[in-house]
């Protein structure tokens, strides 16, 4: 039976009905660039931005990939691109470049020519600024993609519900504009998602080409990608168990349906790695082959080791991935050594507007309590295969997130997040199947659904700019500091917070505890890193700040939180008074005992005083690296027996 025409539109004239719900997009994304613009502005860099803007540039000024080997390279060059046609000038004859030619000499080179490329060698401010920019574009077309796919599943309202739930998303309008891999990634997962369903439903050229692009473009972004080939498995093992619309009923006729399409995959597949192959090769194609000199050094040897390089480096980057995926991680104010199953539904609660808990709660009471009246279906007849792929894609990453033993940010969650909120596409469709039957109890609905949608709206307006530190009311008025940390929290943003609060009290020296590795001093000139647990007597009745992740995560501080002190940047950093005599270690008010203290990170001796040393004097960068080697060889050699 054909669904009646949306409420959106079913009293508005012919042309409004096509121009309206466009219009209306347009204004949501409009407003979502201005939020997450305009709180992207205020900040300083993050702290993975460092290494992914300097390698960005150094891929295109260059074409080496010798830095940020652990992540594809597609985010950092989209970010590059209005850098270097700046002009951006980055010193290739400086030894944070040069000592990078090598694999773990690299990884710690990356961080002091990212900090040189931002800092010294061209303006921070604008520099920084014009690489956020086409993150902020991919975050707009991401929201118009939301957009576009909800309005197929469920019509012209489906798509403004979703849609305004996107741009209303803290985590979205948080890290949207920052330079890093987790937006561009879920916007190719999802193009990849979706045009893997239109090749399960025409097989044709056409369709095999344009997920091959989505495919090599989510490849390229982050390796998580990887994940979208168990959901291709997923949802194919799912036709297997109950069939799709088009899918013959004939065991036999069933077998040669699936095998046509499982050729035109592969076909995509080997496209996007073929896409893939040419993006590292270009990308690559001044960067040493050494690494590969057991391949030879003969006339024949150096061409085939040119074109081994590509396979080497993405394969060396997955590893290197893999190898640090476990991490510590922190929630509800305890800390555990990786990742447990209850941290993205704990963060789900915590960081989502109640208007977008409540519509999936909405949702899901109806899909069970609507059940096809008069023949009525939910999804379209023409986008259930669509939407099986959505929902076998959200149970795959959704259950890989729950697995994972890296738990540290809310952005690890945007890909089944987006899906999650594609899937509320189906809550107009099932309002109408209600109504046929309830007509009145559809219509409260609808009202309830749209305060929910307009308190979404509302939240992202009240949060703003302070998004990173966002918790809903489901945090009962705890302090966030004992829910989350890191980039949940406070990921290095709201120096320039700290720099505001110097002037209006005017602080000239400011020690700060700070969560991440660069030099303070260039946000908050005269800052210096200082540590909360080792109070100096000279710091008695001083103004100091501090990280909200230090304060009871990163390092054991909730001492200071009995003094005189003031929220920075929404909560991610505080500013304390301290008093006048600090208390001796353990005592009442005082900081802990050495064997109750916490280090950033867990690394011992101080990992952000030794990243200062080195931005700051880049030449002792090589004995840095060789004081290192010798520290983790001598831990090797203690644990062998």
């Amino acid at each position: 039976m054909a669904r009646p025409a949306s409420r959106l539109s079913s009293f508005a004239p012919p042309k409004a009905q096509r121009v309206l719900p466009p219009l209306l997009a347009a204004s949501l994304l409009s407003a979502m660039g201005v939020l997450a613009g305009g709180a992207a502005w205020r900040e300083s860099v993050t702290i993975d931005e460092v290494a992914h803007i300097g390698a960005g540039v150094s891929y295109l000024q260059r074409l080496d990939l010798r830095l940020n080997e652990e992540h594809p390279p597609l985010p950092q060059v989209l970010a590059a691109f209005p850098l270097v046609l700046r002009g951006t000038r980055a010193d290739y004859a400086s030894v944070s470049w040069t000592i990078s030619g090598r694999f773990f000499p690299a990884y710690l080179g990356q961080w002091v020519f990212g900090e040189w490329l931002l800092t010294h060698w061209n303006d921070p401010v604008s520099t920084l600024r014009w690489a956020r920019l086409p993150m902020l574009a991919m975050t707009l077309a991401l929201g118009w993609l939301v957009w576009l796919y909800a309005g197929r599943l469920g019509g012209p309202s489906a798509g403004l519900l979703c849609l305004g739930l996107y741009v209303s998303a803290p985590v979205f309008l948080t890290f949207g504009p920052l330079v890093h891999t987790d937006l561009a990634v879920t916007l190719f997962a999802l193009l990849t998602l979706w045009t893997f369903a239109e090749v399960w439903q025409e097989p044709s050229g056409r369709n095999v080409a344009r997920f091959a692009l989505a495919l090599a473009g989510a490849l390229l972004s982050k390796f998580v990608a990887g994940l979208l080939f168990l959901a291709f498995a997923a949802f194919a093992l799912s036709t297997r168990w109950r069939a799709v619309p088009g899918q013959p009923g004939a065991r036999a006729e069933a077998r040669a349906w699936r095998r046509l399409r499982w050729r035109a995959t592969l076909r995509g597949v080997f496209g996007a790695g073929v896409c893939v192959y040419l993006a590292y090769f270009v990308l690559s194609w001044n960067q040493p082959t050494d690494v590969l000199y057991r391949v030879g050094h003969g006339a024949l040897a150096v061409p085939l080791r040119r074109l081994l390089m590509p396979p080497w480096l993405y394969l060396r980057g997955l590893l290197l991935f893999g190898v640090t995926a476990s991490r510590p991680t922190f929630i509800l104010g305890h800390s555990y050594p990786h990742g447990v199953f209850f941290y993205f539904p704990v963060l789900l609660a915590l960081k989502s507007p109640p208007g977008f808990l409540g519509l999936l709660l909405l949702a899901g009471l109806l899909a069970v309590a609507v059940r096809r009246p008069g023949g009525f279906a939910a999804v379209p007849a023409g986008r259930a295969l669509h939407f099986r792929v959505l929902w076998t894609a959200l149970l795959v990453f959704a259950g890989a997130c729950l697995l994972s033993r890296l738990n540290i940010s809310f952005r690890h969650f945007s890909i089944p997040l987006v899906l999650l909120i594609l899937l509320l596409a189906l809550l107009p469709p099932l309002l109408e199947g209600l109504g046929r039957t309830a007509p009145r109890a559809a219509w409260s609905l609808r009202a309830v659904a749209a305060v929910l949608l307009l308190g979404s709206l509302y939240t992202a307006l009240a949060a703003y700019p302070y998004y990173f530190p966002y918790l809903s009311p489901l945090a009962l008025g705890r302090p966030p500091y004992a829910l989350v940390n890191d980039s949940n929290l406070d990921w290095n943003q709201a120096l320039p917070e700290v720099q505001r609060f110097a002037e209006r009290h005017g602080v000239r020296k400011f020690h700060i505890d700070t969560w991440g590795f660069t030099d303070t001093a260039v946000a908050v000139p005269g800052s210096e890193i200082w540590n909360c647990q080792r109070p100096a007597e000279e710091d008695a009745g001083q103004w100091v700040a501090l990280s909200a992740n230090m304060i009871q995560d990163g390092h054991n501080c909730l001492w200071l939180m009995q003094y005189p002190h003031e929220s920075l940047g929404g909560g991610s950093m505080y500013a304390v008074r301290l008093p006048a005599t600090i208390p001796p270690p353990g005592s009442p008010g005082g900081p802990p005992l050495p064997s109750a203290r916490r280090e950033f990170l867990g690394a011992s001796p101080e990992m952000r005083l030794f990243f200062q040393e080195i931005a700051r004097y880049p030449e002792r960068l090589p004995k840095a690296f060789e004081e290192i080697t010798a520290a983790y060889r001598r831990a090797n050699e203690a644990k062998a027996p």
